[in-house]
């Protein structure tokens, strides 16, 4: 009973700290409404990180990491890649929802577009924008390099590596850090290798860490496979990779 009432002040609390620290942004693609949240420095000169949250939206991960990076000096922007009234309300529609915009990668990098001209009306220094995405945020950050987006530079955490191999491989300019988990199932040695591929045709300057006993969402404290030391090591390349590009 001690512990329920314990977990629930906790939970309360975060929820609180989130309400202070985050600002609400409504934005729109078309008819379609779309509500961001950004960091409470908004409106600073700053260098600008664009989070791209996991396949249901906005969780509190993406929440976390906006706090964490606003501390690190920057600007942090959470994108709505769904838009009002449709985000997922469990696995089988975010699997969905997700793979539509994968498949349709163009509407995907058109949402990620607008929610980087978002960024930067609030402050962040126009050359100095990165992508950071967790999950399927993972691969809209690679979807952001694939298409010429402005940015410096483009995190991958846990994303999917895979794509249509139609697609052509072109030429790559952000910097790329791909965070991948070493025994994620749902990267497969083809993913991983075409990646590799496709970095190197587009001439990227790219890195790959892999973490060791991890699975798919290490980085998240919410799921069964957190693992807490190298969520924590993948949370520092984070930073270094930004404190690199950015500043």
């Amino acid at each position: 009973m001690i512990r329920s009432i314990l977990l629930t002040a906790m939970i309360m609390a975060s929820g609180n700290l989130f309400s202070q620290k985050l600002k609400s942004v409504s934005y729109q693609d078309g008819s379609q409404k779309l509500n961001g949240l950004i960091t409470s420095n908004a409106g600073k000169k700053l260098p600008g990180v664009l989070i791209l949250p996991a396949w249901k939206g906005i969780d509190e991960e993406a929440k976390t990491a906006a706090i964490e990076l606003e501390k690190q000096g920057y600007i942090a922007f959470i994108a709505d890649i769904y838009g009002e009234g449709k985000i997922p309300a469990d696995n089988e529609s975010a699997a969905k929802t997700s793979g539509y915009y994968k498949q349709n990668y163009q509407e995907y990098q058109k949402r990620i577009s607008l929610a980087l001209e978002q960024l930067k009306k609030n402050g962040a220094i126009s050359d100095k924008v990165a992508v950071i995405g967790y999950c399927f945020g993972g691969t809209g950050a690679l979807e952001s390099a694939r298409g010429h987006l402005p940015v410096a530079g483009v995190v991958s955490i846990h994303g999917s590596l895979g794509r249509d191999q139609s697609r052509k491989n072109e030429a790559l300019t952000a910097k790329i850090l791909v965070e991948n988990p070493a025994d994620d199932k749902s990267v497969t040695p083809d993913d991983y290798n075409n990646l590799i591929k496709e970095m190197n045709d587009g001439n990227a300057d790219w890195q790959i860490i892999t973490y060791a006993h991890s699975k798919h969402t290490f980085t998240d404290p919410k799921s069964p496979d957190y693992n807490a030391t190298m969520a924590k090591r993948a949370w520092n390349h984070t930073l270094l990779f930004l404190k690199e590009i950015l500043k």
